[in-house]
């Protein structure tokens, strides 16, 4: 009996290592595979992936709690990375980008997309430090909130914001094919002074801020579109919330959303800006963004019908 009591505990002691051994075995085995997969598809994975894969990429502020006006909702799994084939334009190619009225408008949320902020009183010193010290950009804003002070003046929030990698270089680049538009479920007290911070060459030809926004009967903060323009075929909107533009899916480009804990991100410079510009050489995007992205389909999956957007 003595035997078989200390072989049951041997079991408990030893099992759920061995199987974290094998799950981590297999999971190195099915991403060499993946590797493989990708050279023979004539592509490379990049060090920025392969870090990711091995956890090295997001661990310094996984856990962290955003004191953001986000409106991401948990239900929302990020569309897989869109790359654009050597064939398309990249930002490497030399390309004639329409000017004047013929550009393209290109929408961009705020919070989550372009920016993460967080209440500056719940961000622990350690973490603003070693996301600085990994690459991140980052600065203090006061903001007006709508709450009112005991005495009814309104309160001020102290909020450290940290920019996405390239967000600049994006603004500028993005500036010289396209007219820029901020459209941000934040409110204005808020929103307004931060825009100030990352667009002091007044990049954006509009703002727009929360009472923009419409409720519609699956969500609220829905981004109508249509407010800037009745012909939508050389529109897109940037998001992180794909049901922010629920109404014209066939315009949307859902981005992963950005946490401080993301100092190599590339979404900006390495995925959005190429997929931009090759947008901005369509007569229509609709088509091309309906291809890469089938959100009416994602939508639908969701339990929001067609007849909601047509």
């Amino acid at each position: 009996m003595a035997e078989l009591a200390q072989a049951a505990a041997a079991t408990e002691v030893y099992s759920p290592r061995t199987v974290q051994v094998w799950r981590t075995l297999w999971s190195w085995v099915s991403f060499f595979f993946q590797i493989i997969a990708q050279i023979l598809r004539g592509t490379t994975p990049s060090l920025a992936r392969v870090l990711s894969f091995v956890g090295l990429r997001h661990s310094l502020l996984r856990n962290a709690s955003t004191g953001s006006s986000s409106t991401t909702t948990a239900a929302f799994k990020p569309l897989p990375v869109v790359e654009l084939s050597t064939e398309e334009d990249g930002p490497g190619n030399d390309v004639d980008l329409p000017s004047g009225p013929d550009k393209l408008t290109v929408v961009l949320d705020l919070d989550e997309t372009l920016v993460c902020a967080y209440e500056t009183s719940s961000l622990p010193v350690v973490i603003r430090n070693q996301a600085i010290e990994a690459g991140l950009k980052c600065f203090e804003l006061e903001c007006i909130s709508a709450e009112k002070e005991g005495e009814g003046k309104p309160k001020v929030n102290h909020v450290t914001v940290f920019e996405r990698p390239g967000l600049h270089d994006f603004l500028q680049q993005i500036n010289e094919f396209a007219d820029l538009v901020l459209f941000t479920a934040g409110l204005e007290g808020y929103a307004k002074p931060l825009v100030d911070r990352i667009d002091v060459e007044n990049r954006f030809i509009l703002r727009l801020y929360r009472p923009a926004t419409i409720t519609t009967e699956y969500r609220e903060h829905v981004k109508d579109l249509s407010c800037l323009s009745k012909d939508l075929c050389r529109t897109v909107i940037v998001d992180n919330n794909p049901f922010s533009f629920v109404l014209q899916p066939l315009n949307g480009i859902p981005c992963i959303p950005f946490s401080a804990g993301q100092p190599y991100d590339e979404q900006l410079i390495g995925v959005l800006l190429p997929l931009l510009k090759h947008l901005s050489l369509q007569n229509d995007v609709r088509p091309v963004l309906h291809e890469k992205f089938h959100m009416p389909e994602w939508f639908q999956k969701h339990g929001i019908p067609a007849s909601h957007w047509t």
